[in-house]
C-alpha cells in the first residue's frame, strides 16, 4: 500500500443493493466503512441503494427532507428521478439517497440494446434478478449524472463506486455518459466462481483450466458474467476483496486488478470494558435459557458455545464439515466440558415455534424436565424434511439428550431482534460465545471470523477464505492459542478439516481462566489490524488510481 496519493477525490459517490438494505456481507463491508469515509469527507460521500420499500420503510434508513432539497425537486421535475434523501443510521450516519427504478422497466429493452452496441453486455439470456439489478444499476448512473450536473461538479475530483455484477451496468453508464467522472468497480466474489463452487464442480483442483465465458454458458450465467466483466474491464479502477478472489478474477474475468481492498471492522459496533461484560453474560444467558427450553433439563454454565453463522451455503460455508466435526467430539474423551453448538444459518423459516416461546415466557427458571418434539430447531420451517442441516443432524444419530456430550440447536431465523425466540442481534450473541467455526470451501473475504476476533471471540477458519489468507500472511502460528486457527483446506480434505475442528475445541475446553483469557487477548490483537483505521488507505489508493487512470484516459481521447 502506497502513501503518496497522488489524487484526492472532491466527491464520492457509493453504490450497492445493500445500502440501507440488509442482506448480507456487502452491507457489512458499506456500513461499517462509512464512519470512516464519513470522518475523511464530511457529507461529500453519498451511497445510492434501492428503494425497494413500499410497505414498511428501511429501519437503517431516516428520511431528511432537507438534505439536497433543491436538487432532489429538479431532479423529479426535470428528469422524472424519483428519489428519497437521508442518513444511513450506521455509525457516521452518512447521505444516503435511495432510489425507485420502476420507469425504467419500460426501456428495459433500449437499454439492453444500448449496453450490448456500447459495451457487449449480452442481456439475452437474463433471468431472475438480473433485471431488477440492471434498472437499479442503470437509475444510479442517472442519479450520479444528475446530481453532477446540477452541481456543476465538471472541475471536481468525482469518483463513482460501485459493488458487485448487480451494479455493473452502472459504471458503464457512467463511464460512456459522464466520462469525466473517475469509475470503481468491485467484485466481492466473482459471480462464475460462486456458481461453480456452488454446483460442487471443483473449483481449485482445476481452476486454471476454467474459462469464464464457457462456465457461464454451462452453468446458464451469461447475463451476470457478461454485465462484470465487461465493467472489470471498462473502470478506471478495478478492485477485490482478497488475494484469493484476485487470482479467481484474473482466471475467470480475465482481468487482474489493479488493487486488493480488504474488509476492516468498526470498531463503534463493539462495547467498551463493563458494558462488554454485561452484554456477554446476558448473550450467554440468553443462549442458554433457549436451549434448556428446547431440551428440557439444565445446561452447565461452563458449556463452550461455539457457533457458526452466515449465509445458507451449506458447502461453500463449510455447514456440512462443522456438523461432521461434532460428530467426532461426541465420544471424545478429553473434551472437559459439554458443546453447545449453534448453526445460526437464515434458511426458509416459517415463524418462531410457539412451543418454544411459550416455554421462554415463564418467569424464572424453565420448570419443564422435557424435551420439546425435534430439540435441534428453534424456528419452524418449510420441507423440514428436505433441509441438509437437518438431515445431516439425523443421519448421523445426534439426540441431544442429557448424556450426550454435544448438543446442535439449528437457528434458521435472521437475528436482527424480532425472531419470537431471541429477540435480540446476531452482535449481541456472537459476544456470549465461546469460539467460532467457519470452515469455508469458497470465501472471498470472511467476514464471520473477521467479526468473531473483533469480539475477542476465538475462531476457527480455513485457508480458502481470503480472510484466513490474510490471516497467514500477518504470522497465523499453528493451534488456537494465538485466536485464530486456520486449517488448510483443499479440494480432498474434508476428513482432515473436520479432525482438526474437533481437534481445537477439545484445546478450547481445556483452557483454564488464564488461558482462555489470553487467547480471547490474542484474537482482539489480531482484529486491531484489520480494522478500518488500518484498511482504509487501500480505498485512499483505489480512489488516486482511478482519477489518476481516469485523467489519462480524459487526455488521450
Amino acid at each position: 500500500m502506497h502513501t503518496d496519493l497522488e489524487y484526492l477525490p472532491d466527491y464520492i459517490f457509493e453504490s450497492s443493493w445493500e445500502v440501507c438494505n440488509k442482506v448480507g456481507g456487502i452491507y457489512t463491508v458499506l456500513s461499517s466503512r462509512a464512519n470512516t469515509l464519513q470522518k475523511q469527507h464530511k457529507d461529500k460521500i453519498i451511497f445510492i441503494g434501492p428503494d425497494i420499500w413500499d410497505e414498511n420503510e428501511s429501519p437503517w434508513f431516516k428520511e431528511d427532507m432537507s438534505l439536497h432539497k433543491e436538487w432532489r425537486e429538479h431532479a423529479d421535475i426535470n428528469e422524472h428521478l424519483t428519489v428519497r434523501v437521508g442518513r444511513w443510521q450506521v455509525p457516521g450516519e452518512p447521505i444516503a439517497i435511495l432510489v425507485n427504478f420502476d420507469k425504467f422497466y419500460k426501456h428495459k429493452n433500449d437499454i439492453y440494446g444500448q449496453m450490448w452496441r456500447l459495451f457487449g453486455v449480452d442481456s439475452l439470456p437474463s433471468y431472475g434478478d438480473y433485471d431488477d439489478s440492471s434498472m437499479f444499476a442503470y437509475a444510479v448512473g442517472n442519479v450520479i449524472e444528475s446530481f453532477y450536473s446540477y452541481h456543476k461538479l465538471e472541475d471536481k475530483h468525482v469518483i463513482a463506486h460501485f459493488n458487485e455484477w448487480m451494479l455493473g451496468m452502472g459504471a458503464l453508464y457512467i463511464k460512456h455518459f459522464v466520462p469525466k467522472i473517475a469509475t470503481i468497480f468491485t467484485t466481492h466474489a466473482t459471480s462464475i466462481g460462486r456458481s461453480i463452487a456452488g454446483n460442487n464442480l471443483p473449483l481449485y483442483k482445476n481452476f486454471g483450466e476454467y474459462n469464464g465465458d464457457q462456465m457461464a454458458q454451462k452453468l446458464n450465467m451469461v447475463s451476470k458474467h457478461s454485465v462484470e466483466k465487461m465493467a472489470a474491464h471498462n473502470v478506471d479502477c478495478f478492485t477485490t476483496v482478497s488475494d484469493i478472489t484476485a487470482k479467481e478474477c484474473t482466471q475467470l474475468l480475465e482481468k487482474t486488478p489493479h488493487i486488493v481492498t480488504p474488509n476492516g471492522f468498526e470498531k463503534g459496533f463493539i462495547p467498551k470494558k463493563a458494558g462488554y461484560t454485561e452484554q456477554r453474560a446476558e448473550a450467554r444467558a440468553t443462549m442458554i435459557r433457549v436451549t434448556e427450553a428446547l431440551l428440557g433439563y439444565p445446561i452447565a454454565t461452563k458449556s463452550l458455545l461455539v457457533a457458526l453463522s452466515g449465509r445458507y451455503e451449506y458447502k461453500n460455508k463449510g455447514i456440512d464439515v462443522f456438523i461432521d466435526s461434532l460428530n467426532k467430539l461426541r465420544d471424545n474423551q478429553s473434551l472437559n466440558k459439554d458443546v453447545v453448538a449453534f448453526i445460526m444459518v437464515p434458511a426458509w423459516v416459517k415463524k418462531y415455534r410457539n412451543d418454544l416461546q411459550h416455554r421462554l415466557q415463564e418467569e424464572g427458571p424453565i420448570s419443564a424436565n422435557t424435551a420439546l418434539k425435534f430439540p435441534f430447531l428453534t424456528h419452524n420451517m418449510h420441507q423440514p424434511e428436505n433441509d441438509p442441516v437437518l438431515s445431516q443432524i439425523k443421519d448421523l444419530g445426534f439426540t441431544n439428550s442429557k448424556e450426550e456430550k454435544v448438543k446442535i440447536i439449528f437457528v434458521p431465523s435472521y437475528l436482527n431482534g424480532d425472531d419470537g425466540i431471541f429477540n435480540t442481534s446476531y452482535y449481541d450473541l456472537l459476544i456470549g460465545m465461546d469460539a467460532t467455526v467457519f470452515p469455508s470451501y469458497y470465501e472471498p473475504w470472511g467476514y464471520t471470523p473477521h467479526e468473531s476476533i473483533a469480539f475477542s471471540i476465538p475462531t476457527v477458519t480455513t485457508s480458502l477464505s481470503g480472510f484466513g489468507a490474510w490471516a497467514i500472511k500477518m504470522g497465523d502460528m499453528e493451534g488456537i492459542d494465538d485466536g485464530v486457527e486456520v486449517i488448510h483446506r483443499d479440494e480432498d480434505n474434508y476428513a482432515e478439516v473436520s479432525d482438526k475442528i474437533a481437534e481445537t475445541l477439545v484445546v478450547l475446553s481445556q483452557k483454564n481462566k488464564k488461558e482462555i483469557k489470553e487467547t480471547r487477548d490474542a484474537a482482539l490483537s489480531l482484529a486491531d489490524l484489520a480494522d478500518w483505521e488500518h484498511f482504509i488507505g487501500y480505498y485512499q489508493e483505489a480512489y488516486s488510481i482511478a482519477l489518476h487512470n481516469s485523467i489519462e484516459r480524459l487526455s488521450e481521447a
